[in-house]
């Protein structure tokens, strides 16, 4: 039996993503911090598809180490990862020099240094199988830079290119990756990086994080590179390409600003 390795699974996408691998039969090993919330899931997912094997692994992503720290505690399971899905990660809402400082390095651990992590730890074993799927929560935000949420942007535009370059490197070996890059997504992450009244969330219709989740999911097993949920989202991307950077960055800002 195949498994995934989800990270960020207590709720949001990381949840979606948990339920679509098992409706395929697919085992898991799911991870975040709230150990209750992935309890409850796991024995949700245990109860509806009694034929898959559900692991959980509760420990905070956001410090350094901890890539190395979740790949051991795997290794002990004697279970080989046949699909990895990068999904944990966060962000703030604010004028940068006014945030703690410690967060946003925090930020860039969690979204940016442990996905590298990750993706470095079990990618050699998948190229050596000749087999395996990568699956990593980029966003929009990733297109350009987003003042008043000027970290959280940028970790994504590594999060995007990273993705983007390790597709290339991996053709012909039987591995893919694949980038899911949604816009404003009705999940807890707006409550957590306090944007729920930017205009970006109170103007922008949000899509359901079950239908950005089935769209990366769906995207992943075709090999697809880029997954772009909705045809706002993937046509913003290329009309940048006509408008100067001054006004994408004013745009951003009015989006983001509370």
């Amino acid at each position: 039996m195949t498994t995934a390795l989800i990270t960020g699974a207590s709720s949001g996408l990381g949840y979606d993503f948990a339920h679509l691998f098992a409706k395929d039969n697919h085992s898991l090993i799911l991870v975040a911090r709230r150990e209750e919330l992935l309890n409850n899931l796991a024995a949700e997912l245990k109860t509806k598809y009694p034929s898959i094997t559900v692991n959980v692994i509760a420990m905070d992503l956001g410090i350094p180490g901890a890539g190395q720290n979740l790949f051991d505690r795997v290794k002990s399971l004697n279970t080989k990862i046949d699909y990895l899905v990068n999904n944990a990660g966060f962000g703030t809402n604010g004028a940068f020099y006014e945030l703690p400082v410690e967060k946003e390095l925090q930020m860039v651990d969690l979204n940016m240094r442990t996905l590298l992590e990750l993706t470095s730890l079990f990618l050699p074993a998948m190229v050596k199988r000749k087999s395996g799927r990568i699956l990593n929560v980029g966003s929009c935000a990733g297109f350009q830079p987003g003042p008043y949420m000027a970290t959280y942007y940028a970790t994504k535009a590594f999060v995007n290119s990273f993705s983007e370059a390790l597709s290339n490197e991996l053709k012909d070996t039987g591995v893919t990756c694949t980038v899911l890059a949604p816009g404003a997504t009705a999940t807890e992450f707006a409550q957590a990086a306090d944007i729920t009244k930017s205009k970006l969330f109170t103007l922008n219709a949000q899509a359901t994080s079950q239908d950005v989740a089935l769209c990366g999911y769906q995207a992943m097993l075709a090999g697809k590179t880029m997954a772009i949920p909705g045809f706002t989202n993937k046509a913003l991307p290329q009309m940048q390409r006509f408008v100067p950077r001054f006004a994408v960055r004013k745009i951003t800002e009015y989006l983001n600003k509370q």
